[in-house]
């Protein structure tokens, strides 16, 4: 105890861990081991935030875990209401195949529509199909194209796993979660949080509105710079998007991963 409050009618330290409790914060005498080992009582402490803490923290370590030896790896994103006779599940299949075939695995969110599709083109193509999902009301799981997939409780631990383990980002039409996940990328270049690191639109039809708006109204009231505009690749061309893909990797890894066979 500070020698300037020794003697203070009422000043009394407790310490819970790193924790320090005086005066009207003391709240009880249990010691902490004693709460553990106590099975009596509510459950009450399960819905808490420092348990939440822990769940936060396991979602780290179960995610770290799983893909610190995935090696390059790109995530492809867009719309989980794509129906498989749209023509852009055909395209995020063939993204997928493509991606693989050049010696990336496939990262998606893992759910349904244009994740499904580029989950499948990689797992047929001989690629690591992985998905990572998120607890939502409207969606059931991971697809059956996933082939190692961890689903998470917090979108900011799953948002961590696609950039810390992503090298670009390839992106098909999509709603506000695919627009979230673009900007964010988009962000972490523009910051330079992250490096060597793409963003292709595949689409030029449905994003061009998009891009316009952003020259002609963002970029125009001095909001954003030239630069930032022309992060953003739109093409129609898979054969493209790949490309711009293996040359970023190219640029990060002297010795780029092999190509895998037709």
């Amino acid at each position: 105890m500070r020698a300037d409050l020794e003697g203070v009618a009422g000043v009394k330290d407790r310490f819970k861990g790193p924790i320090i409790e005086r005066r009207g914060q003391v709240h009880d005498g249990s010691t902490t081991d004693q709460r553990l080992l106590d099975s009596r009582g509510a459950t009450d402490w399960v819905h808490t935030d420092p348990w939440r803490v822990m769940r936060i923290q396991a979602e780290f370590v179960e995610g770290f875990g799983a893909l610190a030896e995935l090696g390059p790896a790109i995530a492809v994103f867009g719309s989980a209401r794509t129906a498989v006779d749209n023509p852009f599940y055909a395209l995020a299949e063939e993204v997928g195949a493509k991606l693989a075939r050049a010696g990336f695995a496939v990262i998606t969110g893992g759910g349904p529509g244009a994740m499904e599709a580029a989950n499948k083109g990689a797992s047929e193509a001989g690629g690591a199909s992985i998905g990572l999902g998120i607890e939502l009301p409207f969606e059931a799981g991971l697809n059956a194209w996933v082939d190692k997939g961890i689903n998470f409780r917090y979108f900011f631990a799953r948002k961590t796993m696609f950039v810390k383990y992503s090298q670009g980002f390839v992106v098909l039409p999509g709603g506000v979660g695919t627009l979230d996940e673009l900007f964010e990328a988009l962000t972490l270049v523009q910051t330079q949080k992250v490096t060597s690191f793409p963003i292709v639109l595949l689409g030029s039809a449905y994003w061009s509105g998009l891009i316009d708006w952003l020259r002609d109204t963002v970029l125009a009231q001095g909001k954003i710079s030239q630069d930032d505009v022309e992060m953003l690749q739109v093409t129609d061309d898979v054969d493209e998007a790949v490309a711009i893909m293996v040359a970023a990797r190219e640029n990060r890894w002297p010795t780029p991963a092999p190509e895998r066979p037709e």
